[in-house]
């Protein structure tokens, strides 16, 4: 299960790690802290320093929102014709496609993400620029309304800085399905990273100078959470707001928002459930949901952690899941034999290991071992594919892991099945597994949560909209058309005749 390979870097890595600290970057500049402080980021895989990347003050936070706000009224980006907006977006997401193999590597290295996974992120984050600077060319920015005894209508417009706090699970991925919605509708954007995986932020602000976008329109802040991303969320410029990570913290994103009356979006995370029915391929089925617990190491927050089967196939699945994870190839993220890398960092792992002893500690039963794994040659984060079952009130069935453990109970019938996928708080993203469509569509749509897949899971098309609800998070989702429309504000205007 463990590889040794050494991974090399592409000359372009190596010599954008090697510049020495890494600075936030404003208003098409570098951005230095004036206070000289700053954040290690390392390699998940090895422990190795990556960079050391600057951590703004508070202050400088406020002199970027100024920056953008300044952009979205003097510069063109705001007013220029849709279509002109839109070739510069294009022109971007044609950059970031070239740079793909190097944004990847970055990445990867940054976040613990397998290579191939990585660069598939950095393509959608180009294929998702595209799909809002087309859909934005299509947008009415005047609509006439029939009102009997006036002239009437509604004008959209943009709103003006929108802030972004960005996870370290899919910090380029979820870059591009934040901001391209509100960057098509003529919005700038302020853009804090995680201070785990901040790097393909910052190569991205760079890369935005370069194609033309205007500088102010693009800018990325870096720094922790307590500092910069409270600054940023505190802001009474912001326009609206933008945060993705757990419930505890978009609590306070929510709070501060709220104090400000700013709109704001928080995709907080779930514990999602599948549904597998008897008439499945056991096989082919254990083989997909092994492969979603173990994609980025279980580090998604929609994937499927709570695996309900239904009673005559309960052992069968339990063996084909425990055969196939227990082949799962652990390494270094570069290493092309490498099929699940390592969690973000030491604390993460710590959690994913707590959570197996808290687990087992109140009466689930261990399917799977799972925990620490050794990779030769390398110190990194690294853990094993863990199966618990039992009750769902357990810990380990209710609490968001973040890792590759799935917690497995049989049930009987289809109500039953129903009731056990909505015993949860969370409500981001379940799936239905079955031959029989009819009873996969009722089964889906009677799930408590923003997202229902049949037959799959973590599924992600544009035009579809993606959100959560309860603990996973209000303001809607992404992707979607009501996504862009989100990123303007409406004005009615009315005559008297």
């Amino acid at each position: 299960m463990s590889t040794a390979v050494k991974p090399s870097l592409l000359p372009e890595v190596e010599a954008f790690l090697g510049r020495g600290r890494l600075a936030s970057f404003v208003g098409g500049k570098a951005m230095g802290s004036e206070n000289d402080n700053s954040i290690a980021t390392t390699d998940p895989g090895s422990g190795d320093k990556l960079a050391d990347v600057v951590e703004l003050t508070a202050k400088q936070v406020d002199e970027a929102v100024d920056v953008a706000d300044a952009a979205f009224k003097q510069s063109a980006w705001a007013t220029m014709p849709v279509n002109e907006r839109a070739a510069l977006l294009h022109r971007l997401a044609d950059a970031v496609e070239k740079h793909k193999a190097i944004i990847g590597q970055i990445e990867s290295l940054d976040a613990g993400k397998v290579q191939s996974q990585a660069q598939g992120d950095v393509q959608n984050f180009a294929d998702t620029i595209r799909y809002f600077a087309d859909m934005a060319q299509h947008v009415n920015p005047r609509t006439t309304l029939a009102v009997k005894g006036h002239e009437a209508w509604t004008v959209r417009q943009p709103w003006g800085v929108c802030a972004f706090i960005f996870p370290w699970n899919f910090p380029f991925l979820l870059i591009g399905w934040g901001i391209a919605p509100a960057l098509a509708a003529g919005n700038t954007v302020v853009i804090k990273p995680a201070e785990d995986t901040p790097l393909s932020a910052i190569y991205l602000a760079e890369l935005a100078k370069e194609v033309g976008i205007p500088d102010g329109v693009i800018n990325v802040i870096t720094g922790g959470g307590a500092s910069v991303g409270s600054a940023l969320s505190a802001n009474t410029k912001i326009k609206r707001m933008s945060f993705t990570g757990s419930p505890e913290v978009g609590r306070l994103v929510g709070e501060a928002c709220g104090r400000n009356l700013v709109p704001v979006k928080l995709e907080l995370g779930g514990k999602g459930a599948a549904v597998i029915f008897n008439d499945v391929d056991v096989a082919e089925t254990a083989q997909k949901l092994a492969g979603a617990i173990t994609f980025h190491t279980g580090q998604v927050c929609c994937d499927a952690t709570r695996w309900l089967v239904q009673q005559d196939i309960y052992d069968e699945f339990v063996n084909q899941c425990v055969d196939q994870l227990s082949q799962v190839k652990i390494g270094h993220q570069l290493d092309d034999q490498t099929q699940m890398g390592p969690v973000v960092n030491a604390k993460q792992r710590q959690r994913v290991l707590s959570y197996l002893e808290k687990g087992q500690a109140e009466g689930a039963e261990c399917l799977l071992p799972g925990g620490a794994a050794k990779v030769e040659g390398y110190d990194g984060h690294f853990v094993k594919p863990a199966l618990l079952a039992g009750s769902l009130d357990n810990v380990a069935a209710q609490e968001e892991i973040f890792g590759p453990v799935a917690y497995l109970a049989p049930f009987q019938t289809e109500s039953q099945a129903i009731e056990m996928a909505n015993h949860t708080h969370y409500g981001l993203a379940n799936s239905v597994w079955t031959s029989d469509l009819a009873r996969a569509a009722r089964v889906a749509e009677s799930m408590i949560a923003g997202n229902s897949w049949i037959n799959a899971h973590n599924v992600f098309a544009h035009g579809v909209p993606y959100g959560g609800v309860n603990l996973s998070g209000v303001g809607g989702g992404v992707l979607s058309f009501e996504t862009l429309m989100d990123y303007y504000r409406s004005t009615s205007v009315v005559r008297p005749l």
